[in-house]
């Protein structure tokens, strides 16, 4: 080496001007973001008297995870400034000490002595990479903590889900509506359950999207203001689906209510009959007759698409049917897998053109089915 010619090699390599420059820097950044987080915490506490939705949202977007963040890069920069300072007294250190040995190999009049101040390099050269590397580590666990990591695919899903809840349970039953359907062809009684359960997510999914006030707030602005904007309608095509998801299970039950309760009262009316003798025989007929009610209503055909197809088989049909099933549950995972708002409009398209053509027909029909039913 140039610097370093009787030694043969730079033990000590480095520049402590350039390091001392970088920690200073570094410094002068984290009392930037200390700085920016002290502000942060007086817009919000100075806000207090100022009321309404975007105050809210002010004080929401500036108090959960903003001040993290800045707290968190201050913390980290900080850390790397004390640790390049510390590195920078280290290479000072084991530079003047490689130009020690340097001076004492090229002063040497033996080749033992010479031998001697390149063992003693050789040794600082270890001691002075180990210490390298261990500042190295350092500063890249600052680096780590100075921004928040994107979320795997597992927890980018599971936020989606936390979310919007109600979306998760209609995105659930449109899937597993599919699901049921297609196991419906192979075996009927197994596709039956999963619809029912399907059913049953579209109701709860109706009920915990008309409790949601961000839910109902598109649709509270479409019919109050004019405000017929994509999410009017995305609420609004949500909304419907669930209602006519919820339709075949919502009947299916009332069906096997009514005939439970008949069931009961028969029961109970028999003489010094107790009080829960009809409890019995009422869950049983419930059960039964809403799995055959259930059953009944699955086999109701869709009068469009029969009118539309009226040449081919049943079972053609009902290929097509477990088809457009799928497109909705194609619809609904489509959402998980990407944040483009283009995907998400033309998702919301299809599901109401499903709505149109499929669902709410099929609906209709089942609709009407049932009240001929319970009537009689």
């Amino acid at each position: 080496m140039a610097d370093h010619p009787a030694l043969g090699f730079d033990p000590a390599p480095g520049h402590p001007a350039s390091v001392l420059a970088l920690a200073k820097k570094l410094t002068t950044s984290a009392a930037s973001l200390g700085e920016a987080g002290r502000v942060v915490g007086a817009l919000v506490s100075h806000s207090a008297s100022w009321q309404g939705e975007a105050a809210t949202a002010f004080r929401a977007s500036l108090s959960s995870e903003l001040p993290r963040y800045l707290n968190a890069a201050h913390t980290s920069l900080t850390d790397a400034a004390r640790q390049l300072n510390s590195w920078h007294e280290t290479l000072v250190a084991h530079r003047a000490l490689a130009a020690r040995y340097e001076s004492r190999a090229a002063a040497a009049t033996t080749d033992e002595a010479r031998a001697d101040a390149r063992r003693l390099a050789h040794e600082l050269a270890s001691d002075h990479t180990a210490s390298a590397r261990a500042i190295a580590k350092t500063l890249n666990s600052a680096a780590a903590k100075l921004a928040p990591k994107e979320p795997g695919m597992l927890a980018s899903l599971w936020n989606k889900i936390t979310e919007d809840p109600g979306d998760a349970l209609s995105n659930a039953s449109a899937i597993l509506g599919a699901v049921g359907a297609g196991v419906a062809l192979f075996c009927p009684p197994a596709g039956l359950a999963v619809m029912l359960v399907a059913g049953g997510l579209s109701l709860a999914a109706l009920g915990t999207h008309l409790a949601d006030p961000k839910f109902r707030k598109p649709l509270t602005d479409g019919f109050t203001k004019g405000e017929f904007d994509a999410d009017f309608w995305k609420s609004s095509v949500t909304l419907l689906g669930d209602s006519l998801g919820a339709v075949p299970g919502v009947a299916a039950v009332a069906t096997g209510a009514k005939a439970g309760t008949v069931a009961a009262r028969a029961a109970m009316a028999v003489p010094e009959a107790g009080a829960l003798s009809g409890l019995s025989p009422g869950a049983g007929t419930f059960a039964r007759t809403t799995w055959t009610a259930a059953e009944d209503l699955r086999q109701v055909e869709n009068p469009l698409s029969t009118w539309a197809m009226r040449s081919s088989t049943p079972e053609v049909r009902e290929r097509v049917g477990v088809g457009v099933a799928a497109v909705g549950a194609a619809t609904a995972t489509v959402g998980y897998a990407t944040d483009n708002e283009t995907v998400e409009q033309g998702s919301t398209a299809i599901d109401a053109a499903r709505a149109a053509i499929e669902d709410g027909p099929s609906a209709a029909a089942k609709s009407a089915h049932f009240w001929t039913a319970i009537r009689t």
